[in-house]
């Protein structure tokens, strides 16, 4: 019985986590401060994690996820309750 030996991770990968991680974080941030102003950032920084790939590919499609989300909860919110958006 062998096993396929295991391919050295490559520094990009540690780079698309902590993008990827740095756009939830920043999706979260926008729901209580200026969605329209913070989240296009962060759906691109999801969206170059996701173009990196490796093992954190998972992880920066759910960081698009949260972005999208928090766009439009955050724009919702902003507009309901009067504050801005921008």
């Amino acid at each position: 019985m062998s096993t396929p030996a295991r391919t050295a991770d490559r520094p990009a990968e540690a780079v698309a986590g902590l993008l990827a991680t740095l756009a939830i974080f920043g999706s979260c941030l926008a729901l209580v401060y200026r969605p329209v102003r913070i989240t296009p950032f962060t759906i691109l920084i999801a969206l170059i994690a996701a173009g990196i790939g490796g093992r954190h590919q998972r992880l920066a499609a759910i960081a698009l996820a949260v972005s999208g989300v928090c766009f439009v909860a955050g724009t919702f919110f902003a507009i309901i309750t009067n504050h801005p958006i921008f």
